[in-house]
């Protein structure tokens, strides 16, 4: 009897390791990501303690919002790399930071500019005759392309470079998808409020997290999934 508590004891120790080994593999990998995050976009934050209202300057801060396109299929690559318990050193997101720089940058542009026009759309017709019917659509299409930024991006860093058709693809998945893209507006939309609320405790905490649970969505969507073999 005591031979069998000692092994039952011993084994409930064994599961406590690894569960505390599992929940710091974690906390390393948003530990890293918040580091990766922060360093590749200090230009922008630094812009944005001088302006309040980035919006009024979009030739500098357009630049620097492409900048972020890099940073997140770093941030997804570094997932992809650690898997599902791995800890990858720092300087695995800076490797995949730059070997995705271009693919991402370019993938960020198309993304971006469709943003960019589709609120350009509802900021110059919501006070028009045609804003009524417009303004939802151009709401609507500024959300699907900023998901479908996220979602393109996790592609990148899955594959290397993204296809053309791939940016048909995207929103499509995006779409038809409705619940993994509602939940990560959500998380994106949360994210943003409680980084503008607290800025040094959101940018030290949330990119990371949100970011995981971004992943694991954007690799449920069939278009992520690998060709077998």
């Amino acid at each position: 009897m005591a031979g069998r508590a000692t092994t039952g004891a011993r084994l409930r120790l064994n599961v406590a390791y690894n569960s505390w080994d599992h929940i710091w593999s974690h906390v390393h990998r948003i530990l890293v990501i918040n580091l990766g995050i922060a360093t590749a976009n200090l230009p922008l934050l630094a812009a944005l303690q001088l302006h309040h209202h980035p919006w009024r300057h979009p030739l500098l801060f357009g630049p620097l919002l492409l900048l972020t396109g890099p940073s997140l299929a770093a941030a997804f690559a570094y997932l992809d790399e650690a898997g599902g318990s791995g800890q990858p050193p720092v300087r695995a997101y800076f490797r995949a930071y730059a070997r995705l720089f271009r693919p991402a940058l370019l993938t960020s542009s198309a993304y971006l500019l469709a943003t960019c026009v589709a609120v350009a759309d509802v900021v110059m017709l919501r006070t028009t005759p045609l804003g009524p019917p417009l303004v939802p659509m151009a709401a609507v299409v500024a959300v699907l392309a900023l998901l479908s930024h996220v979602v393109a991006l996790a592609h990148v860093a899955g594959h290397g470079t993204i296809a053309r058709r791939a940016f048909v693809l995207v929103p499509f998945a995006v779409v038809r998808h409705w619940f993994l893209t509602l939940v990560n507006l959500v998380l994106l939309s949360a994210g943003l409020l409680l980084v503008n609320q607290a800025p040094l405790l959101g940018l030290a905490v949330l990119p990371g997290c949100v970011l995981s649970v971004l992943w694991h969505n954007c690799r449920s969507m069939p278009l992520l999934t690998p060709p077998p073999g």
